[in-house]
């Protein structure tokens, strides 16, 4: 969360104009999306196994999914308003919603998730080495179409703020469900001791600080970026 809000900072600044950074081809930017969308699917992922083993009720899942995907309608409509052009359509929290039911309804399949892990993973480039060797001119645009590259097949990026399509990401989704079934089992079987006392010991007041972003990371991803956004107005009010 503190990576991500640093992330958006710093993009926020760039789009105001009050620095240079070319976030959509510089590595040292893009790499960095990678990485936090990566930890958030594969926390998302370890949280389902732990609402798996606890026997998390369906219709808990179901109110937490409805806030997901209600979101993700808000942020594409909060984004259409801000970037009518390259506008959010499905960006971390649409893709989020849809991997959510798919891991969990398949959350209990233990050392499985391991494999389907990599063939999520593996297919996204799979896909773009049949698209660009066998496939015709009208199948590959009908795949990088906005209607269609929601599942990641594509051949080119679309122009949007944000895109986390289905695959490669529900891999790491399932990853993070495999780690967290993988750690459960053995600190429950007892076979683990220190895996165990690792998942229940107390945390340091830094820790509790930032526990708290965790127990609110919806509410804390939805709000951040309209303060940011305010902050630097404010920043530019002041300079002006």
């Amino acid at each position: 969360m503190v990576w991500m809000t640093a992330f958006h900072l710093v993009f926020d600044l760039n789009h105001a104009g009050l620095v240079k950074q070319d976030f959509y081809r510089d590595p040292f930017w893009t790499w960095q999306r990678v990485m936090i969308v990566s930890l958030f699917l594969f926390c998302a992922g370890f949280g389902q196994a732990v609402a798996t083993q606890q026997g998390q009720s369906w219709a808990r899942f179901w109110k937490r999914w409805a806030l997901v995907a209600g979101c993700a309608l808000l942020v594409s409509a909060g984004s259409w308003l801000m970037y009518p052009q390259t506008f959010i359509y499905f960006g971390i929290l649409h893709g989020m919603a849809l991997m959510l039911m798919v891991v969990r309804f398949t959350a209990h399949w233990g050392r499985w998730l391991w494999l389907l892990g990599a063939l999520a993973i593996a297919s996204k480039f799979i896909a773009n080495y049949a698209l660009y060797t066998w496939a015709s001119g009208q199948f590959i645009a009908e795949m990088n179409a906005p209607t269609m590259n929601w599942l990641g097949w594509i051949t080119q990026k679309p122009v949007t703020e944000d895109y986390a399509p289905l695959f490669p990401w529900l891999g790491v989704m399932w990853w993070g469900a495999a780690v967290g079934s993988w750690l459960l089992n053995r600190a429950g079987a007892g076979a683990g001791t220190s895996v165990g006392a690792a998942l229940t010991r107390p945390l340091s007041k830094a820790g509790r600080g930032l526990a708290v972003l965790g127990r609110w990371s919806l509410s804390y991803y939805m709000l951040h970026q309209p303060v940011l956004i305010a902050g630097v107005m404010g920043l530019i009010w002041l300079k002006n």
